[in-house]
């Protein structure tokens, strides 16, 4: 019996760890204070910040965006300023769609595609039925964008003229992996113009969007901020 009750308590105490554990990993945190706003830095950054508008795939403005700002740590800053030099060098600007993003803006969008009746704009996600979207990981609970260091850009000419990337923001779909096959040769040339400067930068992309890098060496890998974008 006393067997039985020592395993009892060793069984607890493995779960109480196991939860704690996966808190800590999971901190949330309102403290901006190692964030700075990119166009303190890089001044000729210029923003289509689609989730202060409606213009996103859930047709509406999200939530925790409360000012036309782009916010990112201090640490990843620095990294954007020496990626946006580089590419001024070329002849090109950046274009910032999102940064930081607020985890009540993460909460948002799962609450949308847990939502039936709201069906969005289905431009974005024309190939797609909305519940493929979940399986197809396009929307999870966490974010990178809410550690702070991740970044949503393309590149535009010097004088704001629009540079062919094949695809826009946000688009669900096979084009918008960065190796897509059907690009143009100018396509292609332009995603890894922006893909190169980024990466030696300290910079990572993925492999579902080519507009997506996240700092390789981020300051919060293990905190979720929740602070609203103003």
């Amino acid at each position: 019996m006393k067997k039985l009750i020592l395993m009892f308590i060793l069984f607890l105490t493995f779960i109480v760890q196991a939860v704690a554990a996966i808190q800590a990993k999971d901190k949330i945190s309102y403290d901006k204070s190692g964030f700075d706003k990119i166009y303190n830095v890089i001044d000729d950054a210029v923003f289509d910040l689609r989730y202060y508008s409606a213009y996103n795939f859930t047709g509406s403005k999200i939530r925790g965006y409360k000012a036309p700002v782009a916010y990112m740590t201090k640490e990843a800053l620095q990294a954007l300023a020496k990626a946006a030099a580089d590419l001024r060098k070329q002849g090109y600007r950046i274009l910032v769609w999102d940064s930081y993003r607020p985890q009540k803006a993460v909460n948002h969008f799962v609450e949308w595609i847990n939502d039936p009746n709201d069906e969005g704009n289905k431009s974005f996600y024309a190939e797609l039925e909305k519940s493929q979207l979940v399986a197809g990981n396009y929307i999870a609970t966490r974010s990178g964008h809410s550690r702070g260091s991740t970044i949503d850009l393309t590149i535009i000419k010097q004088d704001g003229s629009f540079v062919d990337m094949g695809g826009t923001f946000d688009l669900f779909s096979e084009v918008s992996h960065p190796n897509y096959s059907k690009l143009t040769k100018e396509q292609k040339r332009n995603r890894k113009i922006l893909h190169d400067a980024m990466v030696r930068a300290g910079f990572k992309g993925i492999s579902s969007e080519w507009w997506h890098f996240t700092l390789k060496n981020e300051p919060y890998k293990d905190t979720y901020f929740n602070f609203d974008v103003e």
